[in-house]
């Protein structure tokens, strides 16, 4: 009896050691102490990394042309012990500074690229910056200082610590249009990657989670034949007149295109006098909507119109993918997290006297938005479909498990892209908020630095969403990075 009964003892002891064996493997490890440290030592460093994000609101340098502000980032980073593999992808100005070693791998996007058109100074009316004529409306400079804040407080937690892992920084050039992040995901740059953290300024605090829109953009280009306006009009063949036959044709294709898509273009070159035709025009246009293949379609559409125009005008035709932009992999997991660490953090309090500039920015808006709105962290809002912007942090999420937060540094009711974003930007009102981002990244990362559970969760849904025959295609191609779009 005693025999029989040995192997069934074994066999219960076995199971009872294995299932402490697995308890022990899914206890999560304990985080807010180091979460207490992190949000401190940030809390120290305020001033310089306030001083950096101005500097690069100072520098407003545009897509690909970053040299001093992404300059800086890697200089920073460098001085804090970060290996950096700079011109990545063919870019000059993108770079993957790295830290640690092992997994999991955490990933911190980071922008800096400014905006045409936008220069103003740090005052509450519209004031712009003698001899500049860019600004940063999208907040870059908050963006990218932020992420390396971040990046530099994982770093000397590891340090003291003694975790393992690896922290990387993607400095990401051009994202107004440039698709610098496609360039370095077709690169390869995100293989190996377990999580990618990201966050964007805003005008309130939450959880990036209504998508984007997939874009792709071209510059299409037509050549004429130059004349005497007035003495031989007939030898001429006028590349404006094609390109104002092709506008035409497009806006007529609008009545006939799903009502969520968005088709807009600038005449980038018409001419240069009007007693010349002109024998070149080019017009720039941006084709959107919610599902890539649908903006695929779009855009083949767009370039037969272009074909006709030629075609009528008797102009020849050709034209450049400049950017191509995927809609964005939402990922729950990972945004429960991010929402959690950024109501721990919780949102930007103002002085009087920013109050007092929030209101004005507010009156030349005909903003009702309370204040308040700056104060408080929004719940995850269930995703409607409804987007409105495009972003080459798409391309990224559909190679690896990715979450962005939003963080309110512009006054409540302020849009992006606007003056009166830029010159909230360069107030404490921006780099406040900006720390907020910089703390609330950093409480994700140690999260999946620490539980790998939580980068288990995500990728399993990650990979469900993908879908298993997934087959990454740039929208824009094989094409080089384009460089000179802002010229």
């Amino acid at each position: 009896m005693r025999q029989k009964l040995q192997p069934i003892i074994l066999g219960m002891l076995l199971l009872v050691a294995n299932n402490l064996l697995a308890q022990k493997k899914k206890q999560v490890v304990k985080t807010e102490p180091f979460k207490k440290e992190a949000i401190s030592d940030l809390s120290g460093r305020y001033a310089q990394y306030r001083d950096i994000a101005l500097q690069i609101w100072d520098y407003a340098e545009l897509g690909y042309k970053e040299v001093k502000s992404s300059g800086l980032l890697q200089e920073t980073l460098k001085s804090n012990g970060f290996t950096i593999d700079a011109g990545v992808a063919g870019i000059p100005t993108a770079f993957v500074a790295s830290y640690g070693s092992g997994e999991p791998v955490i990933g911190i996007l980071a922008e800096f690229d400014a905006l045409p058109g936008l220069s103003q100074q740090a005052k509450p009316e519209k004031i712009p910056v003698e001899g500049r004529n860019t600004g940063h409306g999208c907040g870059h400079h908050l963006f990218g200082t932020a992420s390396i804040a971040a990046a530099i407080e994982l770093k000397a937690l590891i340090d003291k610590r003694q975790w393992k892992g690896a922290v990387k920084v993607y400095g990401c050039p051009a994202e107004e249009g440039g698709s610098g992040k496609v360039y370095m995901t077709r690169a390869g740059l995100f293989d190996g990657v377990d999580a990618v953290i990201h966050w964007h300024p805003s005008d309130e605090n939450t959880v990036w989670a209504d998508g984007a829109l997939a874009n792709k953009s071209a510059k299409f280009r037509f050549h004429g034949t130059s004349a005497h306006a007035a003495a031989a009009p007939e030898k001429g063949r006028s590349a404006l007149d094609a390109v104002e036959a092709m506008n035409h044709m497009a806006n007529m294709m609008r009545e006939h295109i799903p009502s969520d898509a968005r088709l807009h273009y600038v005449i980038t070159n018409g001419g240069k006098a009007p007693n010349v035709v002109p024998d070149f025009a080019e017009v720039y246009y941006y084709v959107r909507h919610p599902n890539r293949e649908i903006t695929k379609d779009i855009f083949d559409r767009l370039v037969n119109i272009a074909d006709g125009a030629a075609l009528g005008t008797g102009t020849k035709t050709d034209h450049e993918i400049i950017g191509g932009t995927f809609d964005i992999l939402f990922n729950s997991s990972l945004a429960g997290l991010a929402h959690a660490n950024l109501s721990m953090v919780g949102g930007v309090s103002y002085t009087p006297e920013e109050t007092a500039f929030a209101k004005k920015i507010q009156s030349t808006l005909g903003a009702t938005v309370p204040l308040e709105q700056a104060t408080i962290v929004k719940p995850v809002q269930k995703r409607t479909g409804k987007t409105t912007g495009s972003t080459d942090v798409g391309d990224v999420s559909y190679a690896v498990p990715t979450v962005g937060i939003r963080v309110a540094t512009w006054a409540p009711g302020t849009p992006a892209h606007s003056w009166q974003a830029v010159a909230c930007g360069g107030t404490e009102m921006g780099t406040k908020g900006m720390l907020v981002a910089a703390k609330a990244m950093t409480l994700t990362a140690i999260d999946l630095l620490l539980n790998p559970e939580e980068i288990k969760k995500a990728k399993e849904e990650f990979h469900l969403a993908r879908g298993e025959n997934f087959k990454y295609e740039p929208l824009l191609g094989d094409r080089k990075p384009a460089l000179n779009y802002r010229d």
